[in-house]
């Protein structure tokens, strides 16, 4: 979803030699597979959006896989990159980075400051890692090696190219799936995990592309003025959140359903609340621009397209 969002940004700047691979075609976890990718193709700039990722369901269920999977991807793709002579890297992690119980709204310096959410703690480490091979690969080499290797932090993403799986999938697509299925069968009713009241903020995928475009192409002095050394992640949030009952709602005007929504508060809720703080980077000149109802009608659309 977001890689393929990264590419329509690229085009629109009429950047026309871009270099893309499929998990099909290449396996990220396979260092020798990366390293003969680098070496082939000798790129100027690397956007990592690779990364396996889903919902609580997916991250309670399968912690081992999400953690080992993202790790390897990062350090092979960041350290190949850099063995290729690769000076401009943008890697993207995760609100999920951000302590459980972090002051609302989470800002950057919020990383590392108290225990993280125990459902996608082995993702959030994975990603946290990332921000700071980053970090490490700056310091150790950017004097000497020109190297320039920034990371941005999205919140949560929906959007063109989302995963609409039944189990596996995050809040936003499960929904759509969900509300979809019960206005064609005509259910009189749709049941939804948790209690309702955790709130969370969420951004077009589209704009995430257009953000991390936006700080990859910043001055590095520019960039450097906004960040530290080792605090050198920037968050992008839409700027407000709602809660998930809220956000059923919403999903359900935008499928036309006319039944009631009810909730299981005997399921996990996560982490009570995830707003970003993102004034770092509108203080660069940067804003959303896709509001969550407009997003919603194009996500369906995409959902319609996938199904067809």
């Amino acid at each position: 979803m977001v890689g393929s969002a990264i590419v329509r940004a690229l085009q629109q700047q009429d950047q026309t030699n871009i270099i893309t691979r499929s998990h099909t075609e290449l396996d990220l976890c396979d260092q020798a597979a990366v390293k003969a990718f680098f070496q082939a193709e000798k790129p100027d700039q690397v956007y990592l959006a690779a990364a396996k990722v889903g919902g609580i369901h997916a991250n309670s269920t399968y912690p081992a896989e999400f953690i080992y999977q993202n790790l390897m991807v990062q350090a092979n793709v960041i350290h190949q990159a850099f063995c290729a002579g690769v000076k401009k890297l943008l890697f993207l992690g995760s609100s999920c980075i951000y302590p459980k119980l972090a002051p609302q709204p989470m800002a950057e310096s919020a990383l590392l400051t108290g225990p993280l959410e125990p459902t996608n703690e082995p993702y959030a480490i994975a990603k946290i890692t990332g921000i700071k091979l980053c970090e490490s690969y700056n310091r150790q080499y950017g004097a000497s090696h020109g190297v320039d290797y920034r990371s941005v932090m999205p919140t949560n993403l929906y959007g063109p190219g989302d995963n609409y799986h039944r189990e596996n999938s995050h809040v936003i697509p499960a929904l759509i799936r969900r509300f979809h299925e019960a206005t064609v069968n005509k259910a009189p009713s749709v049941t939804i995990w948790g209690s309702g009241t955790p709130r969370r903020e969420f951004l077009y995928v589209d704009d995430m592309a257009a953000a991390s475009v936006f700080v990859m192409n910043l001055p590095q002095a520019t960039y450097q003025q906004q960040t530290q050394a080792m605090l050198s992640h920037i968050n992008v949030g839409f700027g407000s959140d709602i809660t998930i009952a809220e956000l059923a709602q919403a999903v359900s005007q935008a499928m036309g359903y006319q039944g009631s929504i009810d909730f299981d508060p005997s399921k996990p809720d996560g982490t009570p609340r995830k707003l970003m703080d993102s004034s770092r980077l509108q203080a660069l000149g940067w804003q959303a621009r896709v509001k969550l109802q407009q997003g919603l009608q194009l996500a369906y659309q995409d959902f319609l397209r996938q199904s067809a």
